[in-house]
C-alpha cells in the first residue's frame, strides 16, 4: 500500500533548482534509500518530508496516505484503516496533501515522524541519558516507560552510559542517544539524513545495526540518505540515485550502488614530494583530567611524534583513541598536563605550551584548524565566510577570485562555485558546508593545517576531490598537514606517514600501508569500510 507519494516536486533556492520534478512512491513497511553526492538534493527532500520550515515545495505535492481518527486526530499508517483508536473511534482512510492540509492534521502527521539529521545532537544537555529517552516516551506508565527506555538504550548500545549527563558524552555517543530518543517516539515513519556520515566506523556500525533492529526488523517505513553503500545495501528495499535534483537511476540497491560507484574516480597519482626537516616536535605529552562519572581519564597518555615540513601526516584510530584531544593540544586550544610541544617558525622553535604573544601567540597566525564540530557564520554568505568573517580583508574582486579558486580546490566546479558565493549556510547541504569550512581554513594559506575528520560528511567523489586538493595545496604552497581521521583508505591515499592511536597512546608510526598491519582485525575491517568499498 502506498504510504508516501511524491508527485512532481520542484524546489528552488535563490534561483537554483535543487529538486526537479521528482516522482517517488514509498510503500508502507519499506525502506527507501537515497544515494547521491553532496548537493544532490537529498537533505532538501528529507526536510520536505518532515514538514520543516522553509522547505515547502514550489510545485507538486507530498501525499501521505494515512489512517486518521476523526475524534482525537491520532494518525497511524494506512493499514490501520478501520481499526479502533484508543479513544474509541474508528480510524478512517485519508489521502492528505501534506503541505496544503489543515494545520491540525499537518501537526498530527509531523508528530508521528521521527528524524535524525547529520551533525545534530538534539539532547537535554543537563539531563542523564535515560532521562533524555524517557522525555520522548508518551502514553505509557512510569514502569513501562523505564523498561522501554532501557531496551532502546540497549539497542543503541548505550546502557554503559545510562546515568551519565548528556553533555559529557562524545559526539558518537550523543548520536546513539538521539537514535534511542527518536525510536522512543514510536514513529510511523523514520527519516534519517546521513545518520552515520560524521561518525567513526565503530559508532557508525552501532547506529547501522540499531537501524536494522529498531526500524527494519520492526517493519517501520523509512527514508534514509547516505553515501555509505553498505547502508544502502543492508537497509534499503529500493534505492534512488539523485544527481542535481534529478533521479538518475532507481531500483535494486545492489544495481544502483554499483552504477554510482562506477562514477567514483581514483585520486590522482602525484610525484613523490621532498619534505624538509622537522616542523612539529611532540615529546611525551599527556592530557589527564578528572570526571566525576569516570574518574581519571587519560585522553592523551605519553604521546611523542615528529612532523616534517611539507609532510602530510595522519593520526588514525577509532572513537575515543585521543585523536581530537591531541589536535587541540597541538593547536594550543588545550594545555597538556605534562610534556613538550614545539613548532618551528623560521629558524626558531616556539614552545606551544607557553601562552602570550612571545609563546604560541607568535605561531597562531601560521596555523589553521578544521574542527570536527566546525561551524560557519550563519549571517554571512559563502563569500563572507571566506573573507570578512575570518578577518581576511581583500579588495572585492580579488576576494571573489580567491574564494572561487579555493572552492574549486575543495571540489566545487567553477560554475557551481560561482552560484553558491552568495548562499547562506542553511541553503547548503551538509557536505557542501563541510567543504566550505575546509576552504575557510585553506584560503588563509596557513603554514601548518590540522584537519580533524575532514571527510566525515563527504560522498566518495568529494573525498577524492579533497584528497587531490590537499596534495595540490602542499605542492603549490609547501603546506604541512596533520590529518586526524578514522578513514584508513583516505589516509592511505593522501598521507606520507601515519601513526595509530589507541587508548591515548601511539602504538606505531610508519608508512600508512605499514601502520594498517598493526590494526586489529576488527579495527582493520571498520577503518577500511569508508574507502574503496564505500
Amino acid at each position: 500500500m502506498s504510504f508516501i507519494e511524491i508527485r512532481n516536486i520542484k524546489k528552488t533556492f535563490n534561483g537554483i533548482e535543487v529538486l526537479k520534478n521528482l516522482n517517488i512512491n514509498v510503500e508502507e513497511g519499506t525502506i527507501l534509500g537515497i544515494l547521491g553526492k553532496s548537493g544532490s538534493g537529498k537533505s532538501v527532500l528529507i526536510n520536505m518530508l518532515r514538514g520543516m520550515k522553509d522547505y515547502r515545495p514550489d510545485e507538486g505535492q507530498i501525499i501521505y496516505n494515512i489512517a486518521l481518527c476523526p475524534q482525537c486526530l491520532n494518525v497511524e499508517p494506512p493499514s490501520k484503516q478501520g481499526e479502533i483508536c484508543k479513544c474509541g473511534s474508528r480510524f478512517e482512510g485519508h489521502e492528505v496533501d501534506f503541505w496544503n492540509s489543515d494545520r491540525q492534521v499537518f501537526a498530527a502527521i509531523r508528530r508521528r515522524i521521527s528524524i535524525m539529521l547529520q551533525r545534530t545532537f538534539a539532547l537535554y544537555e543537563d539531563d542523564t541519558v535515560i532521562d533524555n529517552v524517557l522525555k520522548s516516551i508518551q502514553g505509557h506508565d512510569e514502569e513501562e516507560s523505564t523498561y522501554m527506555a532501557i531496551d532502546l538504550l540497549d539497542l543503541a548500545q548505550m546502557t554503559h552510559r545510562i546515568t551519565h549527563i548528556a553533555r559529557d558524552l562524545s559526539g558518537g555517543e550523543k548520536q546513539r542517544v538521539v537514535l534511542a530518543r527518536q525510536l522512543a517516539k514510536e514513529p510511523m515513519i523514520f527519516l534519517a539524513d546521513e545518520p552515520t556520515g560524521t561518525l567513526d566506523p565503530t559508532t557508525a556500525e552501532f547506529i547501522h545495526q540499531a537501524l536494522i533492529e529498531g526500524v527494519k526488523a520492526q517493519g517501520l517505513s523509512m527514508v534514509i540518505t547516505s553515501h555509505w553503500p553498505e547502508v544502502m545495501r543492508d537497509l534499503s528495499d529500493e534505492v534512488i540515485w539523485l544527481e542535481n535534483g534529478e533521479i538518475i537511476q532507481k531500483g535494486n540497491p545492489e544495481a544502483v550502488v554499483e552504477s554510482f560507484m562506477e562514477h567514483v574516480p581514483r585520486p590522482q597519482v602525484s610525484e613523490e614530494f621532498k619534505t624538509g626537516g622537522p616542523i612539529i616536535e611532540v615529546q611525551d605529552v599527556k592530557k589527564h583530567y578528572y570526571s566525576i562519572e569516570r574518574g581519571v581519564v587519560k585522553a592523551v597518555d605519553g604521546v611523542s611524534l615528529s612532523v616534517n615540513e611539507g609532510e602530510i601526516y595522519g593520526v588514525v584510530g577509532l572513537s575515543g583513541a585521543g585523536k581530537t584531544t591531541l589536535s587541540r593540544l597541538l593547536y594550543g586550544l588545550t594545555d597538556p598536563s605534562s610534556g613538550h610541544i614545539n613548532v618551528k617558525l623560521g629558524d626558531q622553535w616556539i614552545d606551544m605550551t607557553q601562552k602570550g604573544p612571545l609563546g604560541r601567540g607568535r605561531v597562531k597566525p601560521y596555523l589553521g584548524i578544521l574542527h570536527q564540530e566546525y561551524s560557519l557564520y550563519p549571517h554571512r554568505d559563502v563569500l563572507g565566510n571566506l573573507t570578512e568573517s575570518i578577518s581576511l580583508e581583500l579588495p572585492a574582486e580579488f576576494a571573489r577570485i580567491k574564494a572561487l579558486y579555493v572552492l574549486n580546490a575543495v571540489g566545487f566546479d567553477e560554475n557551481y562555485a560561482e552560484k553558491i558565493l552568495h548562499k547562506y549556510h542553511d541553503e547548503l547541504s551538509g557536505g557542501e558546508r563541510h567543504r566550505v569550512a575546509i576552504a575557510q581554513v585553506l584560503i588563509k594559506e596557513p603554514k601548518i593545517i590540522i584537519l580533524d575528520e575532514p571527510t566525515g560528511t563527504m560522498d566518495p567523489i568529494t573525498r577524492v576531490q579533497v584528497t587531490d586538493s590537499i596534495k595540490k595545496a602542499r605542492e603549490e604552497l609547501n603546506q604541512t598537514f596533520l590529518i586526524i581521521s578514522h578513514d584508513m583508505d583516505f589516509v592511505m591515499d593522501v598521507c606520507d606517514q601515519a601513526s595509530i592511536m589507541r587508548g591515548g597512546k601511539i602504538l606505531r608510526t610508519g608508512l600508512p600501508s605499514e601502520v594498517i598491519e598493526d590494526l586489529t582485525p576488527k579495527e582493520k575491517n571498520k577503518m577500511l569500510s569508508n574507502g574503496k568499498t564505500a
